[in-house]
């Protein structure tokens, strides 16, 4: 039976949530990792949801998963596709379902009219960002992720920050 990438469902969210975990095994994040399956439950399915997601489902079970929502481009004057996770099981990898969700996601993305279809990728991470160029992507090296979280973020917020 052919691999089928669909939408996902409430039902999805406990595997979507163990695969995220084990995404960030793979980014040996864990000791960041604090989500719940109830805030991603929330996220996806709750009354005001801010994320999308896809699911690789094999022979009844999830392999694969995307997680995405819009942002906007101020230049563009278009919102924008924006991939927060792709995962891929590895013993799934090379069968062409990560190739498979990001076709979706760029269907969707101009289905919606969107300007772009962006994402980050890890530095160290050469298999993906090969794969992402060989798909037509840029991968731009002058571009650094910028990040307030906790303490710094909520000392920004009170105005107690530098």
């Amino acid at each position: 039976m052919p691999a089928a990438i669909r939408t996902a469902t409430p039902a999805d969210t406990s595997a979507i949530f163990a695969l995220t975990y084990e995404l960030a095994e793979f980014e040996s994040l864990t000791h960041v990792f604090v989500a719940t399956e109830d805030g991603l439950r929330d996220a996806l399915f709750g009354t005001r949801p801010s994320i999308e997601a896809l699911v690789a489902e094999q022979e009844g079970r999830i392999v694969g998963y995307a997680l995405f929502f819009h942002n906007y481009s101020s230049f563009v004057g278009k919102r924008g596709l924006y991939l927060e996770d792709v995962y891929v099981q590895p013993s799934q990898r090379g069968s062409g379902l990560g190739s498979a969700l990001l076709q979706r996601l760029a269907a969707l993305a101009v289905e919606r009219q969107c300007g772009r279809f962006e994402w980050t990728v890890l530095d160290w991470n050469q298999p993906a960002i090969s794969f992402y160029e060989k798909m037509g992507a840029t991968v731009f090296p002058d571009w650094r992720v910028v990040r307030l979280t906790d303490d710094a973020l909520a000392k920004l917020a009170a105005g107690t920050g530098a």
